[in-house]
C-alpha cells in the first residue's frame, strides 16, 4: 500500500513538473491553462464514480475524496469566470483588472506596465489551487489537512473578491462564483468536519493561516519580483510551489486517531 501511495505521489509531482517545465507546451499553457481545467471536469467526475462505488447517498456526502473533487471543480469554474470569460464576455479579464488595481495602489502613471504577468497567474493557479486540490483528494481520508488547505484557499480568495467588490461597489472577475460556490462549499465542509470531531478546530485555524500567508506570498512576492526587481520571477514561482507543498507536512496524524463527536462518525 505504501509503495502504491509513493507511486501516486510521484505521478502527481511529475504531472505538475511537466506542466511547469518549458517542454514546448509552456507558451500554449500560459494563455490556455484555464480551458484545460474546464475540460478536466468530466475526468474528475469519472473519479467520483470510482470513489463512490457501493456507497449510499449519505455516505457520498461524507466521502472526503468526493468533497475534494467538488472543491476542485468549484475552483475550476471560478477560474473560468476569473481568467477565461467573465460575466461581461471579456477574455482573461482578471489580468487587466488586477494589473490596473495594482498600478492604482502603487500610484503608477504608466498603465502599460504589467506587474502581474500571465506566467505568474499560471503558476499561482496550478500550484496553490490545482496541486493543493489534487493533494487533498489523494491524501484523504487519513490526512485531511491538505483538503482543509484547499478549502481555506477557496474561502480566503472568495473573501478577497467579495471585499474588493464591496469597497469598489463594482463587479470584479470571479466575484459571482466566490459568493455562489465558495462560501457554501466552505461552510458546509467546516460544519461537517466539526460534526466529526471538534479537534479539527486547530487544523481549520491553521488552514486559514496558511491560506492568508499564501495570498501574502502571492502579492508581496509578485511586487518584489516584478516591481522592485529584488529577485527574478523564477524565484517567486519556486516560493509559490514550495508553499503549495507545505500542507503535506502538517497535521499528518491518522484521521482514525481523532476523537469523534457525539453527533457524527467519520465517513470514508
Amino acid at each position: 500500500m505504501k509503495k502504491a501511495n509513493n507511486l501516486l505521489l510521484g505521478s502527481i509531482l511529475i504531472l505538475f513538473v511537466m506542466l511547469w517545465l518549458p517542454l514546448g507546451q509552456y507558451n500554449f499553457l500560459i494563455d490556455n491553462w484555464m480551458k484545460i481545467g474546464m475540460y478536466a471536469i468530466p475526468f474528475l467526475l469519472m473519479g467520483v464514480s470510482t470513489f463512490a462505488e457501493n456507497q449510499s447517498y449519505q455516505q457520498l456526502l461524507k466521502n472526503y475524496r468526493i468533497i475534494g473533487i467538488a472543491m476542485l471543480i468549484a475552483y475550476i469554474l471560478h477560474q473560468f469566470e476569473e481568467h477565461w470569460i467573465d460575466l461581461f464576455g471579456n477574455y482573461y479579464a482578471f489580468y487587466d483588472f488586477n494589473n490596473n488595481f495594482i498600478l492604482g495602489a502603487l500610484g503608477a502613471t504608466d498603465d502599460t506596465i504589467r506587474p502581474l504577468t500571465k506566467e505568474s497567474i499560471f503558476i499561482i493557479n496550478t500550484s496553490l489551487v490545482w496541486l493543493v486540490g489534487v493533494m487533498g483528494i489523494w491524501r484523504s481520508p487519513k490526512h485531511i489537512f491538505p483538503l482543509i488547505a484547499m478549502a481555506s484557499i477557496t474561502i480566503v480568495n472568495g473573501i478577497v473578491h467579495t471585499l474588493a467588490g464591496l469597497l469598489q461597489m463594482a463587479y470584479n472577475p470571479g466575484i459571482l462564483t466566490s459568493i455562489v460556490l465558495f462560501a457554501p462549499i466552505y461552510f458546509l465542509f467546516i460544519r461537517f468536519l466539526l460534526s466529526v470531531s471538534t479537534s479539527f478546530k486547530k487544523q481549520i485555524i491553521a488552514g486559514i493561516f496558511w491560506a492568508v500567508l499564501a495570498h501574502l506570498i502571492m502579492v508581496v512576492g509578485l511586487l518584489m519580483a516584478n516591481w522592485y526587481h529584488i529577485f527574478p520571477e523564477s524565484v517567486y514561482f519556486i516560493l509559490l510551489i514550495i508553499w503549495s507543498l507545505v500542507p503535506l507536512l502538517l497535521f499528518r496524524r491518522d484521521i482514525s486517531t481523532e476523537k469523534p463527536s457525539k453527533r457524527s462518525r467519520i465517513g470514508s
